[in-house]
């Protein structure tokens, strides 16, 4: 029972230390790019310096400090998932970032609301998931919710509003392919060496257009730098890079899309404290509640699945807890340097909706043997 509940408060800190890592980000990068606070209007190269330091990192802590190795990462493997999801994840920062610069923190977060359904609709397109209509009706419950809410919307903007949109769909494709990365092709990717081959990468992505929309008009700006402001944002938004690899890898990018949802309720109160220009209204309130209704229709399908396939009938935060202990000690079989408690292997981990792969992602300081492993071993630890 001690494993149990130390396992399960664990799960509890992870996710809430995502939730904080996650708000903290989007408000300090609203105060950054905001030409009413820092007023620095450059999203794209707030991005690369986020790229650019977590890139770093990844590289002292890999090739230098040798904290992790760097998986066998062959020409094909890096051409058909390593750089379209760098590309998918640097135009989702970017589009995001973007639309800091027209819309308010708390309409933008009602947009976000929409990501579920984005992602189960990109998780069917690109084969990772079936469509089931009941997810399906309570994603759509989801948006309608968001859309009652945006109704009143007093300072709505086109331009803000597509941005957004646009990086939301690139958002959900790429949560797709990085579960596609890190199970279907057998790859071992901990949080480092994730950022060390798709921080780099991004960046590359992000020049063209900083080189064609920011470039010029930083060199006739009267820009302000502060280090220290810079520097303290970057290292938020590395670890909030690492917060989300975890996070998906245990719990699956619709549920964590869908826990984003709860998420966006304090991230929209604080909003309207520290951006008194972002206000609630009625309509919203109205519109999350109904939002909030989808979303826990959506845990009781998971629990009711839960009993489908003869797994103990635990609630949703215990069967996360569980699928995690399974996944750690299924790594530890790779990792002799470590040493857990026994646990039942038996079972298999869920990802979008409840497919039985094995997650492989481990945990940040795990041994370095783990390298590279094949899905012929993937199917021998699912018998």
């Amino acid at each position: 029972m001690k494993v149990i509940n130390k396992s399960l408060f664990l799960t509890y800190l992870y996710l809430l230390i995502y939730i904080l890592l996650s708000s903290g980000v989007i408000l300090y990068n609203k105060w950054v790019l905001s030409p009413k606070y820092f007023n620095f209007p450059f999203p794209i190269t707030l991005t690369m310096i986020h790229m650019g330091f977590s890139g770093a990192v990844a590289f002292l802590l890999v090739r230098v400090f040798k904290v992790v190795a760097p998986v066998k990462m062959t020409f094909e493997i890096y051409a058909t998932c390593v750089i379209p999801i760098s590309a998918f994840f640097a135009s989702s920062l970017w589009f995001g970032n973007t639309a800091y610069l027209h819309i308010s923190v708390a309409f933008i977060q009602m947009l976000k609301a929409l990501m579920p359904v984005a992602t189960l609709i990109m998780a069917v397109l690109c084969g990772t998931d079936k469509l089931r209509w009941d997810v399906f009706l309570n994603m759509l419950l989801v948006s309608i919710g968001v859309v009652i809410s945006s109704y009143g919307e007093i300072h709505f903007n086109v331009v803000g509003t597509l941005y957004q949109c646009t990086g939301i769909f690139a958002e959900a494709l790429r949560l797709v392919l990085t579960q596609v990365l890190l199970q279907k092709k057998g790859l071992t990717l901990n949080p480092i060496t994730s950022l060390y081959y798709i921080a780099p990468c991004s960046f590359a992505f992000l020049f063209v257009p900083w080189y064609f929309l920011e470039q010029t008009r930083m060199e006739v700006s009267q820009i302000q730098f502060n280090f220290w402001i810079f520097f303290s944002n970057a290292v938020c938004a590395l670890a909030l890079n690492f917060s989300i690899f975890l996070v998906i890898g245990r719990t699956g990018a619709v549920t964590i899309r869908v826990a984003g949802v709860l998420k966006d309720w304090i991230l929209i109160a604080l909003s309207t404290v520290i951006f008194p220009e972002s206000a609630i209204t009625g309509l919203n309130i109205i519109g999350y509640a109904i939002a909030l209704c989808g979303v826990v229709m959506y845990n009781y399908i998971k629990v009711k699945d839960v009993k489908a396939s003869q797994l103990p009938p635990d609630s949703l935060p215990e069967r996360m807890t569980k699928d995690w202990r399974i996944e750690k000690k299924s790594s530890n079989l790779y990792s002799p340097d470590n040493n857990t408690d026994d646990v039942d292997t038996s079972g298999k981990v869920s990802s979008m909706s409840d497919v039985n792969v094995v997650d492989e992602e481990v945990p940040l300081m795990a041994s370095s043997r783990l390298s590279h492993i094949g899905r012929s071993q993937l199917s021998s630890r699912d018998a």
